[in-house]
């Protein structure tokens, strides 16, 4: 039986109503926040070092939490057989483990509520023909996003569970990146339901959101290798603009996944670059309400960049930094697509 994409018949391009743009555009602003929201428990995950407390992957069975002291016995039993539990927790009781083991079933547990409420209204949508064709294969897309961070997870985590007691900065910032993709997708398409573009928004405003990107990548390289624990001095690393020991690894590309300082000054890099354009997108665009929003993110999330580093990268604090890349990665993706207002 075809699947009926939109209109009366299967198959057939009718545009959606107006109430179906809304429906849409409201469902997907929820996956958004809740993937806002996964993030932030991601960053309390690897800040309190908790991401290796489950070593196995179990979509189905894992749902449930440990219900009997036998069950928590043998799940800490297991954790005691990896290099994280021999080399950084050697002697942690079970009362510890339990500690470590709540946020990462939190951040599993909210990554299998994600794929349930993406999917299943999708699904809706799609067989009662709410959806025009084009949306619907940027939805299922969006969905195939969803199904490769969960495998990236995983991936991630076995790369920690073998002889370092550290995932792969890498693999790290690959499940990263594509959990901004998600929100991304989710925030841009939302918008285009609301309010269609008028007009091809000024290029400054279209690259924000790119950089922004990369430079959470970036941030990703720095969490992963540990590197904010480094140079805890600003605006100089250590009374230099750029360390002398940025390019001591060979091959020289090795520094940007492996050298503490090279990752650290390119994360640096991308805020300096990002404070000119910010300030030159606000002055440009000063009369659109999503100008004075990118400024207020930039500079949140600065202060929060600034106060993490100097203060050491407490838990709270990195959490909200990682927080704030999405907030402010928001605000752009506003500026760029400016509802409502033709670019000028």
């Amino acid at each position: 039986m075809p699947i009926k994409l939109s209109g009366s018949e299967p198959g057939t391009l009718a545009a959606m109503t107006g109430s179906d743009r809304r429906r849409v555009a409201a469902w997907l602003l929820l996956c958004a926040a809740l993937v806002f929201l996964i993030v932030l428990v991601g960053g309390v995950t690897r800040l309190t070092r908790s991401g290796l407390s489950i070593v196995e992957w179990q979509p189905l069975i894992g749902v449930l939490p440990p219900l009997s002291e036998a069950h928590w016995q043998a799940l800490f039993a297991k954790y005691q057989l990896t290099p994280e539990y021999k080399l950084v927790n050697l002697g942690m009781d079970l009362e510890g483990f339990k500690r470590i083991f709540w946020w990462e079933y939190l951040h599993r547990l909210l990554a299998r509520l994600i794929g349930f409420v993406f999917l299943l209204p999708l699904l809706w949508f799609q067989f009662a023909g709410k959806l025009e064709r084009a949306l619907a294969w940027k939805l299922w897309g969006i969905f195939a996003l969803g199904a490769l961070q969960g495998a990236m997870g995983w991936i991630m985590v076995k790369s920690g569970l073998v002889d370092d007691p550290k995932v792969s900065p890498v693999r790290l910032t690959m499940h990263l990146g594509l959990a901004l993709a998600i929100f991304s997708a989710e925030l841009w398409i939302a918008l285009g339901l609301l309010v269609p573009r008028e007009a091809r928004a000024p290029r400054l405003a279209a690259v924000l959101p790119w950089l922004i990107f990369a430079m959470a990548l970036s941030g990703g390289m720095v969490a992963g290798l540990r590197a904010g624990s480094a140079y805890q001095t600003f605006p100089l690393m250590d009374g230099h603009w750029v360390p002398p020991e940025v390019l001591v690894l060979e091959p020289w590309w090795r520094n940007f996944l492996y050298n503490m300082a090279t990752v650290q000054l390119v994360h640096r890099g991308f805020f300096w670059l990002l404070a000119v354009l910010v300030l030159l997108a606000w002055w440009r665009q000063r009369r659109e309400p999503s100008a004075h929003a990118l400024l207020a993110a930039f500079a949140l999330q600065a202060s929060l960049g600034i106060a993490t580093l100097l203060s050491g990268v407490p838990v709270g604090l990195g959490a909200a930094h990682q927080g704030g890349a999405v907030v402010f990665l928001a605000a752009a993706i506003w500026h760029a697509h400016r509802p409502g207002r033709a670019a000028r």
